[in-house]
């Protein structure tokens, strides 16, 4: 009995770690992360989340001074921080190349004073890389606008990421959570009219 034990149990070991190795943790797909400042990221993040290939978006701050900055700390415009969105994607469904691409057109890239109905440097436009592919995509995808559609107009930025601060839990998928006010508020700030002005047919795209 006990020589057959032996290879019995030598066996259930070997089938056990062949199944760690197959774990499906393991076997997933690899994901990305960019992030964007649009203006409202509210809207950000209804317009940015239902794009095929993109898993997760969270709402946030980056690109200021401050550590943990609050939502009211931002809007007093005393931080240095931009309204941002944090966008998770999977490259095989979703490159970056065309992410960039459908953040272009879900803004106003000529606008320095803000983003639609709202005003103020927290609500300006950029991109913050994380690599030097990112740079490469973005600094390509911007210069082909500039020469072509908006003719040196263009004013949104490419920064290198720093550290992406979570908005507060209340602004997370707000447009979801509150429909019947975001609604209002986008259809009383303009965007999609000011899309359709800039991007025509290739708004939201």
């Amino acid at each position: 009995m006990r020589r057959l034990f032996r290879p019995i149990l030598a066996l259930v070991l070997a089938l056990a770690l062949a199944g760690l190795g197959s774990s499906p943790a393991l076997a997933g797909p690899h994901l990305e992360t960019a992030i964007f400042a649009g203006g409202c990221f509210w809207s950000m993040q209804h317009d940015l989340a239902p794009i095929p290939g993109v898993v997760d978006t969270q709402v946030g701050y980056t690109g200021g001074r401050v550590s943990h900055p609050t939502y009211q700390q931002v809007s007093s415009e005393t931080t240095g921080h931009l309204e941002a969105v944090k966008v998770t994607f999977d490259p095989a469904k979703l490159t970056y190349a065309q992410l960039v691409e459908h953040y272009w057109r879900r803004i106003d890239p000529t606008d320095g004073g803000g983003a639609f109905c709202d005003r103020g440097a927290s609500y300006h436009s950029a991109i913050f890389v994380n690599s030097p592919e990112q740079r490469r995509i973005a600094e390509a995808s911007r210069t082909a606008l500039t020469n072509g559609r908006f003719k040196g107009h263009m004013v949104t930025e490419i920064r290198d990421a720093v550290t992406f601060w979570p908005a507060e839990d209340y602004h997370q998928h707000y447009a979801d959570k509150n429909p019947g006010y975001y609604n209002r508020y986008r259809i009383g700030c303009g965007k999609d009219a000011r899309l359709q002005a800039i991007w025509g047919a290739d708004a939201m795209r």
